[in-house]
């Protein structure tokens, strides 16, 4: 029972603390979606240069991506004639960071590693691009045929009720999961590791560094999901540098990451892509612990965790009502995400008997996890001649398109082209 008593107020706390940034960062998340024109973006992006490189790690980093949403965006850009150079700087400075993570870094680790974040981020990201420009050839003719760019795909102007239902339903319902399963871990980690652990066991902070970097490569974490543990991993000792090895490379690649991009980009490409996040990660983590006194980060974190900071910053009322307004809204997700979402077949199937004349296909495709995905499958796939409607069920992976004439061969070909795989037709 004392346990439980434990986990449940580190819970509470680390929800409290971090609740109105991160409300805050979602907000920004959805002026973002409504007022960045993303279709103009690709022109920055399409040389094989520096610049576009250096264009494509600054649009990313504000941007609010997971590594999920961040393949097909990248792979879109790379696909509309962005070089793989811009292509890379993008889809590793994208996940590693987004406005609201910012927020929420600034919350739980001090303003310190906030700024820190957004840096390494553009400086790995521009390094991996040039990198990539360097040692791999773009091939002009991998351009994909659509014009369509990224995620946020519009180009009129989004109302303001269309980029609240962005920030709070849509976006929120993308990171909902891996960002209650980052405070779930970080409060657990609070109540069953000592609080001497890594002082005790890993003295040697390149040894951490170094189990923390094998972890992160294939785990999945959201950049927001990350702070929570990366803050509470810390206070039990762990080397601010190892937190941001964590930090980068947690985010920025996973088993899905290293599957779309092998297969679209080519596997020297992703060689290419994974030196430049662990040499970043590393590179940067000594840094940090060889040149920033420890004891300063530390001290900046202490002060969030014990409360200190809520008397500097923000009253505690407004934390408490924003972990309220939290919370719902995360229940909210989850509902929607694993409850509501797969009956919504039935008014799919009720709209293809009204439009006339209508062929429907069901097909299977893999790989499809969050909004963003579902999003850009539609769009990419609405282009083609002949399909009037489409609608993607992300929970069984279910697309079906509605039209007078389906040519399923070019719909392979454009799902493959985005990072996606199809597995064929279904019976209805």
């Amino acid at each position: 029972m004392e346990w439980l008593i434990r986990f449940w107020s580190e819970l509470v706390d680390l929800t409290v603390q971090m609740a109105p940034y991160l409300l805050f960062g979602f907000l920004f998340a959805g002026l973002l979606y409504a007022w960045l024109p993303s279709k103009r973006m690709a022109k920055y992006l399409g040389k094989n240069n520096s610049a576009s490189v250096f264009n494509a790690a600054l649009l990313g980093i504000p941007l609010p991506l997971c590594s999920c949403g961040v393949i097909p965006a990248g792979v879109s850009f790379y696909r509309n004639g962005a070089s793989k150079g811009s292509a890379v700087s993008f889809l590793i400075s994208t996940p590693q960071t987004g406005i609201d993570s910012i927020f929420v870094t600034w919350s739980l680790l001090g303003w310190p590693m906030a700024v820190l974040r957004p840096v390494i981020a553009l400086f790995s990201g521009v390094f991996g691009g040039l990198l990539t420009n360097h040692r791999v050839k773009s091939n002009p003719e991998k351009a994909h045929k659509s014009d369509d760019i990224s995620q946020n795909n519009h180009d009129k102007r989004v109302g303001f009720k269309e980029m609240l239902h962005y920030a709070f339903i849509e976006f929120f319902e993308d990171i909902v999961k891996w960002l209650v399963i980052g405070l779930l871990i970080a409060a657990l980690i609070a109540v069953i590791v000592p609080d001497d652990f890594f002082i005790r066991y890993l003295k040697n902070d390149y040894l951490s560094m170094l189990i923390v970097l094998l972890i992160s490569i294939p785990l999945y974490v959201c950049a927001t999901g990350s702070v929570p543990i990366a803050a509470v991993l810390i206070l039990k000792g762990l080397s601010p540098g190892a937190a941001i090895v964590f930090l980068m490379a947690g985010p920025a690649t996973n088993a899905a990451t290293i599957t779309v991009i092998g297969n679209t980009m080519g596997r020297k490409t992703l060689f290419t892509y994974l030196f430049s996040i662990i040499s970043g990660a590393v590179f940067f983590g000594i840094l940090i612990n060889e040149l920033i006194p420890r004891e300063f980060l530390i001290n900046k974190i202490k002060h969030i965790h014990t409360g200190i900071h809520q008397h500097e910053l923000l009253p505690y009322w407004l934390q408490s009502a924003s972990a309220i307004i939290l919370t719902i809204l995360m229940i909210n997700g989850l509902i929607r995400k694993y409850v509501f979402k797969p009956f919504k077949k039935s008014n799919v199937t009720n709209y293809s008997s009204t439009v006339n004349p209508i062929i429907s296909k069901t097909i299977l495709v893999e790989g499809m996890t969050c909004n963003h995905c579902k999003t850009t499958v539609e769009n990419n796939l609405r282009k083609i001649s002949g399909i009037n409607d489409i609608h993607v069920d992300l929970k069984s992976g279910k697309v079906i398109i509605l039209g007078d004439h389906i040519n399923l061969a070019l719909t392979e070909e454009t799902i493959s082209d985005l990072g996606y795989k199809y597995k064929g037709e279904i019976n209805n």
